[in-house]
């Protein structure tokens, strides 16, 4: 047989399918053929069902590092709770401590109010019995110049007796406005203060509430006017001034200068 029969012949056997059971069967090998065919169709169907298995076998293993990822990420976000929870115990532990030290400080405050209040009724105690203390210097003060005027009157309107004058002396009060002696008589006037020590401040004193009357309250004057001031004792300087301004200083034993009359 030539190579291109042989080629033609193969040819056919490969190409032409009726052909080849032709041939097989004459061979007495077309059943063997047609079960190998099936076996072949069969394999090949297996292959195909081994690739859907593999494919599907692809898609759940990426299913798989799809779900790994998301389990990574979801221990990552656990990791980050309990990361934030132990902040958060960190934080309400620290604020325990400093809740702790507030009580401390609070207490210690507490003691401090306590002593403080302790101290502050003691205090008022002492309080009160130095305002009982000032009352009853205030009394005798108050019985003493009241004494003391009572006898710069006495004395004062005697000396004013011996030179004619009939006089009723009195405390003057108006408002806000004070003085010790003020008496009339006629056309005359006495206005004056009682002191125990003078000193020459008081000579201008005197000299301030006698202008003050001549401005606000000049009705209660009269056309003359005596300047006297009664004190127990008297310093020179203030003699002096006295001397100058005309004022007449007396005591319960002397008069330290001359009794003069003033034009108001």
């Amino acid at each position: 047989m030539s190579i291109d029969l042989k080629r033609e012949f193969l040819n056919l056997l490969e190409r032409d399918i009726e052909f080849r059971y032709t041939v097989a069967g004459y061979l007495g090998l077309s059943e063997i053929l047609k079960k190998l065919d099936l076996i072949a169709e069969e394999q090949s169907k297996l292959w195909g069902e081994v690739k859907a298995l593999r494919e599907g076998q692809n898609k759940i293993w990426e299913e798989i590092r799809s779900l790994r990822e998301e389990q990574n990420k979801l221990w990552e976000e656990v990791k980050a709770l309990r990361e934030g929870q132990n902040k958060l115990w960190e934080e309400i532990k620290a604020l325990r401590e400093d809740q702790n030290k507030l009580w401390e400080n609070q207490n210690k405050l507490w003691e401090e109010v306590r002593a403080l209040r302790l101290e502050q009724e003691k205090l008022l105690k002492g309080q009160e019995a130095l305002w009982i203390e000032v009352r009853r210097i205030r009394t005798t003060l108050e019985r003493l110049v009241i004494s003391e005027e009572e006898e710069a009157w006495d004395v004062i309107s005697y000396r004013l007796k011996g030179l004619g004058l009939d006089v009723k002396l009195d405390r003057l009060l108006i408002e806000d406005f004070e003085m010790n002696i003020y008496g009339v008589s006629d056309n005359i006037c006495i206005l004056g203060e009682v002191t125990m020590r003078l000193g020459h401040t008081l000579i201008d004193e005197l000299e301030k509430k006698i202008n003050f009357l001549r401005e606000k309250k000049p009705e209660i004057l009269k056309p003359k006017l005596i300047k006297v001031i009664y004190t127990t004792t008297a310093t020179p300087k203030a003699i002096e001034k006295a001397k100058e301004d005309g004022i007449w200083i007396v005591t319960a034993r002397q008069e330290y200068t001359p009794l003069k009359i003033h034009e108001t």
